[in-house]
């Protein structure tokens, strides 16, 4: 199984990014999908589930700002970012969800990350 993620870069304030996320050797259209920030202070951060059948969750710190979305025809799954800020400063993790609560999911399979940097 593979995950790879793209589309981080540097951004202002205020800015807008979607990074992609794109899977392989997955039954896709059966798995829940998150993204996760981590970042020196916080550690891992989940940040948006998707389920398989389309429903969302977000963390307080980014809802509204942030849209989890994707294309099971593709294998991919998205995370379209709105008014970044200085600390959505991070690498951007797409991963498999294994189980867990719906705020505070588990785990399995993770991509690399992408480097989303926020700065003036």
């Amino acid at each position: 199984v593979r995950l790879l993620e793209a589309g981080g870069g540097f951004v202002h304030p205020g800015g807008s990014l979607t990074l992609s996320c794109s899977a392989s050797g997955f039954i896709f259209a059966g798995q829940h999908w998150a993204w996760a920030r981590q970042t020196p202070g916080k550690g891992l951060e989940w940040l948006s589930t998707i389920w398989s059948i389309g429903n969302t969750f977000y963390a307080d710190s980014v809802d509204g700002r942030f849209f989890i979305s994707k294309d099971d025809a593709k294998n991919m799954v998205y995370l379209e970012m709105n008014s970044l800020r200085v600390e959505d400063t991070g690498v951007y993790v797409c991963a498999a969800v294994t189980g867990g609560e719906i705020y505070n999911p588990t785990f399995g399979a993770r991509g690399p990350g992408t480097q989303v940097t926020v700065s003036s």
